[in-house]
């Protein structure tokens, strides 16, 4: 029986690419889900295998939404990474392809989306409403069902396929080394194949009250064995105004000697210690490989 991957749909998202390059099409089989809290909880309960959601962009930071549930709703391992280029296109029906870009009226896509060609919109459709949907995919979707209108979206190639539409630009985003990082959860640790260059352990680091220099303490801990570290944020533990903890990916396996140790002398000082994944990490350049 084919593994089930649950992705942030509708077909035709970045997600969807990611999640048919990371995991073949043939396969496997892809199933697309409404929101990334849809998707977490779909393999918390069981109904698809594996999760695919975005965690990361290059341009504009973390997606919260990922984060967040992973921490405080469900207790489930990721098990890969998986670096994914983002290239937005800006899309129209065939009737308005020829519409004068001071005609169009609207611009639709995920907040994502608009934000990472913010400056690009604001020179090329300056009098244009930037309209928020729950999907690029779903932006797409709107503009091929509205073709008397003068409304264009933002998204991915394969959205512009497969609803028949004109790509104006292919390049919109505001910077060329826009990347979105893509991670896959699973309940077992042991469902990927530990065959990558690139390791990383994410750990969730909750200091002691009352400690002055805790983070301090923390950070050093990494520095002295020479741990890279490759993101350091913090994150509300929604339990009062200012109380924060710390969501912290280091480039070696939790199972390292270096990393064992570093652990055991942060949880001495008090901190309390959730291993959130440890796992290879994977790029575009290494599609298809599951």
């Amino acid at each position: 029986m084919l593994k089930n991957i649950g992705y942030l749909g509708p077909v035709g998202s970045f997600s969807h690419e990611a999640a048919e390059s990371l995991f073949r099409p043939d396969l496997y089989r892809h199933t697309p889900l409404t929101s990334i809290p849809d998707v977490i909880s779909a393999v918390d309960k069981g109904s698809v295998d594996l999760g695919v959601v975005p965690v990361e962009n290059a341009i504009e930071g973390s997606v919260t939404a990922t984060l967040d549930w992973l921490v405080h709703q469900v207790n489930l391992p990721i098990v890969a990474e998986f670096l994914f280029p983002i290239s937005q296109c800006i899309v129209a029906h065939p009737d308005q392809k020829n519409t004068p870009a001071n005609k169009i009226k609207k611009i639709m896509s995920h907040p994502q989306a608009i934000a990472q060609c913010r400056v690009y919109l604001k020179e090329k459709y300056p009098q244009a409403e930037w309209v928020f949907t729950d999907s690029t995919s779903q932006a797409a979707k709107i503009v091929a069902d509205s073709p008397n209108e003068p409304w264009i979206a933002i998204g991915a190639r394969q959205a512009a396929v497969m609803n028949e539409l004109d790509i104006l630009e292919s390049h919109a985003e505001d910077h060329s080394n826009n990347v979105t990082r893509f991670i896959v959860i699973s309940k077992n640790e042991d469902t990927w194949s530990k065959d990558s260059k690139l390791f990383k352990t994410s750990l969730q680091v909750t200091l002691p009250k009352d400690y002055p220099g805790a983070l301090y303490q923390v950070l050093a801990s990494f520095s002295w064995r020479k741990i890279n570290l490759t993101h350091i944020e913090s994150r509300p533990t929604k339990t009062g105004i200012g109380n924060y903890f710390f969501l912290i990916d280091a480039d070696l396996p939790v199972e390292h000697v270096l990393l064992k140790g570093c652990i055991e002398e942060i949880e001495a000082i008090g901190c309390k210690i959730r291993v959130l994944g440890s796992y290879p990490c994977f790029s575009f350049l290494e599609k298809a490989i599951h």
